[in-house]
């Protein structure tokens, strides 16, 4: 028997039956036969559905008596359903099943704006033996404003520590329609489009608020979703690139995998097999050439921005400062991630219990083993509590202990929930695993399944996963007979296809383009990263002191070489040498400011790439990044200039310009230098590849500097029009302008057959106007290397 109605139905009958929900629309069919069919063929599926309700196939899934209950398979026996029936997120198939009891919940599909929920009732099953049923939570509109977020008082409590305590209002403008205004940290989406500001509310609107996805059906606004349970599927993923002659390489062939919420997968392999191709492609930050990867049924590189902050990264490489403490690391990715009313302290705390570090809290990373710094870049990621984690060789360089530690912890974690996906060349320990990936040369996956039955497909009976990279090293050919062999196997079928579930994207075709990301305070995050660099530097004394003393000591060396002379003032006797001793020290200046500039600043950006990556894919700002490494660079040029400074007002008799006060001119030219060396460092420190590059960068930055500066050489033609490239050119102008060097060469004699040793140029004009111009430019030089620098790191953004 089936009935319909908007309403829930009171029970009569004692038989089991459906309750199907679709959009509030609700249909009740009883189950009185041995086999049912649900579906919309209504020749074929006996338990039949409206016509309209597309996302159900013709013939759904089919029910089994067993006992009391019924067991429910996806499709008809003999091919799977479009849209497919779930559990939270993970899948029915047709040949496991799902025992049913009462009160158990599925639901068809997974697009939230076209769902069906099916509810299982049996009346006559004793209550005491029936399990909870999952209640969807829901608030009304009517009437009222609408308060959700993490408080405890919002009318309706969203918990998950990425969503702000006032996160979002939802209002009535007038009986039929609804507003939504987003007041927080991390945004909110309607429909797959960030809100920005407000956004008007149609019925069917999904709303994602951090991992939990909301319904606006009439009145009622129902949580649909809690994010608590992530899957995977991977279709048919190509991806070609072209070789460094040019020859086109694939990286990946033709590979499928679906993983279902809550297990543990491990892509291993040999050398150049694709391991960490595929996890960055199933991470959403590498493209493909074919194929596409969904998360719970959405296209992930389109709709990237609206999981960003329910996925976890670990890269290889370490993602946190070695020079802070791990209890400073984990607080300030707290505070960069999570909103600012969270309780650092707290997430903090159950971050470090997670991961097993509350003795080492305040131990600085540096004086970590390797697997404890793992465990630390682990706990960043864990800070927002994210369902679906991927680790890039995390047991990589660990002795056997440590590696079995480390596998059993994301064991853990999985066990709590997470989807996690990881990289490894060490098979020791991944029977931990409930899925393994072995990729071979090419790109190719040659099997995807539980580690207990590899041993059974690849045939090796040693029990030791090595016989299986050893099996896949043979040659091309070889790979290709189990690539092929695997693709027509009952695993591929079992493990895979069965469990495949990419229909629902279709659904989404309504939208125009990916949704933008959410743009967190730029100042907030300024102070943030300002603290954060400033920290850092004063952790590291050695380099702080080197900085602030290598140009005092350089400069107070000179006065030992020109104690017997004034280099700096008029000469009571005329000197024609003094005037070129004079811009020679000068010259000194400037050297010593762009030397410590750049050798401060060289470093900056490469030796910290893999963790400004790893929080630009999360919510780093470029601006504030780099506004971060200006601030502290140039407050550090504050205190160079004032050391520098000093040194020269003790070590020379100091000029008395007429333009303005020698100790406000060479403070200020001295400080211009600093700061634009320092950004030429920062420019150039964005473009190499490693530490290495930028330390051999520096001789390379220094020569055309000192050749071009004009004062070693004669610069004529085409000579000036490079030297206005470089800032010790414009440096020495500036000190030479308040020196006025121009004023310090003798008349000559009439008819002296000498050349004069300097012959004065306007470049030394002592005008005020000549001043300002040198220090415009500098400025300009500061503007230019900075905004170099931003290009080319937001060159580096994957999305």
């Amino acid at each position: 028997m089936t009935s319909r109605s908007g309403q829930h139905q009171t029970v009569i009958s004692q038989n089991p039956f459906l309750e199907l929900n679709n959009q509030g629309q609700v249909i009740r069919i009883d189950l009185t036969k041995d086999v049912h069919l649900l579906g919309r063929d209504r020749q074929r599926a006996d338990l039949s559905v409206p016509d309209n309700w597309m996302v159900i196939s013709g013939c759904h899934a089919t029910l089994r008596r067993t006992g009391a209950d019924y067991k429910i398979f996806d499709g008809d026996g003999q091919r799977p359903s479009t849209n497919g029936l779930f559990l939270d997120r993970t899948r029915i198939t047709p040949t496991e099943g799902f025992y049913l009891r009462n009160g158990s919940q599925l639901r068809i599909g997974q697009d939230p704006r076209n769902q069906i929920q099916l509810t299982y009732h049996n009346p006559s099953a004793m209550a005491a033996s029936a399990p909870a049923p999952i209640h969807q939570r829901s608030v009304s509109l009517k009437d009222r404003s609408v308060l959700i977020g993490r408080d405890p008082s919002a009318n309706l409590t969203l918990d998950a520590p990425i969503i702000s305590r006032h996160h979002a209002t939802i209002e009535s403008i007038d009986p039929q329609r609804y507003i939504l205004r987003d007041y927080s940290t991390n945004g909110v989406f309607v429909n797959g489009q960030r809100v920005n500001g407000s956004i008007a509310l149609a019925d069917g609107s999904a709303i994602h608020i951090g991992p939990f996805i909301l319904v606006l059906q009439g009145h009622e606004l129902n949580i649909l979703d809690q994010g608590n349970q992530i899957r995977l599927d991977a279709n048919q993923l190509v991806r070609d690139v072209r070789d460094k002659k040019g020859n086109p390489r694939r990286l990946l062939d033709q590979v499928t995998v679906a993983i279902e919420p809550g297990q543990f997968v491990a892509l291993v392999g040999g050398s150049g097999a694709g391991k960490s191709t595929l996890m960055r492609t199933l991470l959403g930050i590498d493209p493909t050439t074919s194929g596409k990867v969904y998360i719970n049924g959405d296209d992930l590189r389109t709709n990237f921005n609206i999981y960003r902050t329910q996925i976890g990264y670990v890269p290889q490489d370490d993602i946190i400062h070695k020079e802070l403490t791990v209890a400073e690391v984990l607080t300030y990715a707290a505070k960069l991630r999570l909103p600012p009313d969270i309780d650092v302290d707290r997430v903090v705390k159950n971050t470090l219990e997670q991961i097993e570090m509350v003795e080492r809290r305040d131990v600085l990373v540096s004086q970590l083993s390797g697997g404890q710094r793992k465990r630390v870049s682990i706990g960043v990621e864990l800070l927002a509590d994210p369902k679906l984690f991927f680790l890039d060789e995390p047991t990589s360089g660990l002795d056997p202990g440590l590696d079995k530690k480390m596998m059993m912890l994301l064991r853990k974690l999985a066990d709590q929930g997470r989807t996690v996906i990881l990289v490894t060349h060490a098979t020791a320990n991944i029977k931990l695993c409930d899925r393994i990936a072995f990729m071979a040369r090419g790109g190719r996956l040659c099997y995807f399944g539980p580690p207990d039955e590899a041993d059974k497909f690849f045939a090796v009976t040693s029990g030791d996963f090595a016989d299986i990279y050893n099996e896949l090293e043979q040659g091309e050919s070889v790979v290709q007979q189990w690539a092929q062999r695997y693709s027509q196997s009952p695993y591929f079928q079992q493990y895979v296809i069965n469990h495949l579930s990419i229909g629902n994207a279709a659904t989404h075709s309504t939208v125009k383009a990916p949704p933008k990301q959410v743009k967190p305070s730029p100042v907030k995050q300024l102070m943030l990263l300002t603290q954060r660099y400033m920290q850092l530097v004063l952790r590291d004394r050695v380099n702080l002191a080197l900085a602030l003393l290598t140009a005092p000591i350089g400069i107070s060396l000179i006065t030992l070489a020109v104690r017997d002379k004034d280099p700096l003032v008029p000469a009571v006797e005329p000197d024609p040498t003094l005037a070129p001793l004079a811009l020679r020290v000068l010259f000194v200046f400037t050297c010593a400011a762009i030397w410590v500039g750049l050798s401060g600043s060289l470093q900056e950006i490469v030796k910290e790439a893999a963790i400004y990556a790893r929080e630009r894919l999360v919510n780093l700002g470029l601006t504030a990044y780099l506004g971060s490494k200006v601030v502290v660079l140039a407050g550090l040029a504050v205190l160079q200039t004032i050391l520098m400074v000093l040194v020269i007002l003790a070590g020379f008799k100091s000029p008395s310009p007429d333009i303005m006060p020698w100790e406000m001119g060479v403070g200020i030219t001295t400080f211009l230098t600093l700061l634009t060396s320092a950004s030429l460092g920062v420019m150039v420190s964005s473009i190499v590849k490693n530490g290495s590059q930028a330390n051999s960068a520096l001789p390379l930055l220094l020569l055309p500097q000192i050749i071009f500066s004009g004062v070693l050489f004669k610069i004529e033609g085409a000579a000036s029009k490079i030297s206005w490239l470089m800032l010790s050119r414009w440096s020495v102008g500036a000190y030479g302008s308040l020196v006025d060097v121009n004023a310090l060469v003798p008349a000559q004699a009439p008819g002296s057959p000498f050349p004069q040793p300097f012959e004065p140029t306007p470049v030394y004009d002592a005008t005020l106007g000549n001043l300002f111009l040198n220090w415009f430019v500098l400025l300009l030089h500061t503007a230019f290397y900075l905004g170099v620098a931003w290009w080319m790191q937001k060159k580096k953004d994957i999305f």
